[in-house]
């Protein structure tokens, strides 16, 4: 399932953000009538179009695997948060069909009609995004229902869905979303105006996705932080694991690296700022954040593991937010700067650093949580199938994701020629930035 989850998360974020990216251009083009802007919008749907592809292949191997892997989990769960999962089936089709419009609609629809159906694309692909998180979010905080004596009851799948973690989860995942898609692509057009291929048509591709991704970047530690508020109050194992916080204290210090020492309950080579996790938990300095020390060992998550993927997605976060903050202050004040191929640089070496903090924080959200599988409710161990030869499936998935990532990298990589062929041959990057 992690493998699973691991490849499907990357490219539902790319699906549910490169279709913004793709009507901008659009747009442009029916505004300014740049044939640069076409040719982008076209270049961008093919590779919406097989992003799209390769998410519903993946989705639908993970719908397998929820019956597959946890029949105990979704014998009491599916009745109970059954309803995002068939709402987003809805947005699937939706998406489905809007992208059928766009991609086969050129010359056929009126075009203001032909762009709205981009739009359409990005919409209800973000809105599938969201509704996905929506069942997870119910996962940490499990609502609408009442268990009695071990049994679900009163189910109300409306305030199951709409529960208390839905929102900071939906809106930190919607923004990680476009960071990432926004730095990657970004990056690749920057590596293309390095290389001096075809400048014009890769820089109006760079600034509209470094825009998207720029503003994300400076957005995302407001959403980070309502997020952390919402785990301190609801999951305070998981926030003592996030910051391997192990003793009950006020003015609990912000732990910023270091590495986990189990024996001796304490972190080792950390930069600790004082009643900096009191505040970031609770908004006072001075405020007692639960440690480890108040948790039954038995329902402690995996410390090391938490805690390192949670340094990772914030530390490459606050990079991500500092490339983006010369980018504007370049487009604001220091105009000289987008002259200079260090700018470009930064983009290309951030390219990544979207996608692994995504997989980072996913990986703070379901370690984080366990040993639950419905937090407080049902444990993992409890819901995953006892049937045998589970292994071999795991091999088969496996060798299926492996041949899609290879797949989509080849089909990517010659998308990318054919545009260097295609279109515009300009070759000075400062001037076209």
């Amino acid at each position: 399932m992690a493998l699973s989850l691991g490849f499907h998360i990357i490219f539902a974020c790319i699906g549910m953000v490169m279709p913004f990216f793709m009507a901008v251009a659009h747009y442009k083009w029916l505004r300014t009538g740049n044939e640069v802007y076409r040719n982008l919008t076209k270049a961008w749907s093919k590779g919406v179009a097989i992003f799209f592809a390769t998410g519903a292949v993946s989705g639908t191997v993970l719908s397998f695997e929820l019956g597959l892997l946890w029949p105990v989990f979704m014998e009491h769960a599916g009745p109970i948060f059954g309803m995002p999962f068939s709402l987003e089936g809805t947005a699937f089709f939706i998406e489905a069909i809007a992208l059928g419009f766009f991609l086969y609609g050129w010359n056929r629809f009126n075009a203001w009609f032909h762009w709205f159906t981009g739009v359409v694309v990005g919409i209800s692909g973000l809105v599938s995004g969201i509704l996905v998180v929506a069942a997870n979010a119910w996962m940490n905080s499990p609502a609408g229902f009442d268990y009695v004596n071990g049994e679900y009851l009163n189910i109300d799948p409306i305030k199951a869905m709409f529960n208390d973690a839905w929102f900071s989860q939906a809106l930190h995942m919607s923004i990680a979303a476009f960071v990432a898609t926004g730095f990657a692509v970004a990056g690749i057009h920057a590596l293309m105006m390095l290389k001096g291929k075809n400048v014009a048509f890769h820089a109006k591709a760079f600034r509209i996705a470094a825009a998207f991704g720029a503003v994300a970047a400076i957005l995302q530690p407001i959403s980070g932080d309502i997020s952390a508020k919402d785990v301190a109050r609801r999951q305070p194992a998981k926030l003592a694991a996030m910051e391997a916080h192990f003793h009950t204290e006020e003015k609990a210090p912000l732990i910023i690296g270091g590495i986990p020492d189990m024996q001796e309950k304490k972190v080792n080579y950390a930069i600790k700022i004082p009643g900096g996790l009191s505040f970031l938990a609770h908004g006072d300095f001075n405020a007692e954040v639960t440690g480890l020390d108040k948790i039954p060992e038995e329902n402690q998550p995996p410390v090391a593991v938490t805690h390192y993927a949670f340094q990772i997605m914030v530390g490459l976060g606050v990079v991500m937010m500092i490339i983006a903050l010369l980018y504007f202050l370049a487009l604001w004040k220091k105009k000289q700067w987008l002259q200079k191929r260090w700018l470009l640089r930064l983009f290309v070496i951030a390219t990544p650093m979207g996608f692994i903090a995504i997989e980072a924080g996913w990986t703070v959200t379901e370690v984080g949580r366990q040993p639950w599988i419905i937090n407080g409710i049902m444990r993992t161990a409890d819901a995953v199938t006892p049937m045998p030869g589970i292994v071999y499936s795991f091999y088969i998935f496996t060798a299926v994701y492996l041949s899609l990532s290879f797949i989509v990298a080849f089909l990517l990589y010659r998308q990318i020629r054919m545009v260097g062929k295609l279109y515009d041959h300009s070759s000075e990057p400062s001037k076209a930035i």
